[in-house]
């Protein structure tokens, strides 16, 4: 799943340890949702879903 520099970026922010998870989950999310590349509005969206801002 391709993502932009700047989602990947904001990915960076998560602790490394989680971060594959996370990983997998958004790119889930978008996978449903048709979103491709994943983009820095989509990956807030999904980080608000998971109750994290």
């Amino acid at each position: 799943m391709e993502w932009t520099s700047e989602a990947e970026n904001r990915l960076k922010e998560v602790p490394f340890f989680v971060r594959p998870a996370v990983r997998r989950r958004i790119e889930a999310m978008a996978a449903e949702a048709g979103v491709q590349p994943i983009d820095e509005a989509f990956y807030a969206m999904a980080r608000e879903r998971f109750g994290q801002k």
